[in-house]
């Protein structure tokens, strides 16, 4: 039996150790935010905070993560109201399909945790994720705008 914490609740769930920690969240715990693309942590839109640090779930598994670590998906990112990555994003209009924002999102907000003032080819380096809509100048305009908005916030 595997011990989680997601998104602040301790949750047991009943799997093989192999089993992908993004199979847990959507299966196991009900959570359907976080999406799978390519199930080989290549396009990032299982993404979801392990520790803070923005991680591809549909690869990692179940016995790789510990009760000790805090899960967070995008259900969690907002569940004390929108993120300010969460709302740049609808201001701006930056999902075409949207499939997968919740991805990047998740990649946008972990990054802005750890570097509240990227360059552009900090967010280049780090928001890897794939948008087969090739929304990419409006995600970059969004971790931007992003950026500005939590640095008012915290002066």
């Amino acid at each position: 039996m595997a011990k989680l914490n997601v998104n602040g609740k301790l949750v047991e769930i009943e799997v093989e150790d192999d089993t992908p920690l993004l199979w847990v969240i959507r299966d196991h715990v009900g959570l359907t935010g976080t999406k799978y693309g390519c199930g080989v942590a290549q396009c990032g839109a299982c993404t979801v905070h392990v520790d803070g640090v923005a991680t591809r779930s549909c690869a990692l598994p179940i016995s790789a993560v510990t009760e000790d670590q805090k899960i967070v998906t995008i259900e969690g990112l907002g569940a004390q109201g929108p993120h300010p990555v969460q709302q740049v994003w609808a201001e701006l209009d930056v999902a075409q399909c949207g499939y997968c924002q919740v991805g990047m999102i998740m990649a946008t907000s972990s990054l802005l945790a750890q570097n509240p003032n990227p360059s552009d080819e900090d967010i280049r380096a780090e928001i890897s994720n794939i948008c087969r809509c090739g929304t990419y100048t409006r995600v970059l305009a969004g971790v931007k705008l992003a950026a500005t908005r939590m640095a008012a916030n915290r002066g």
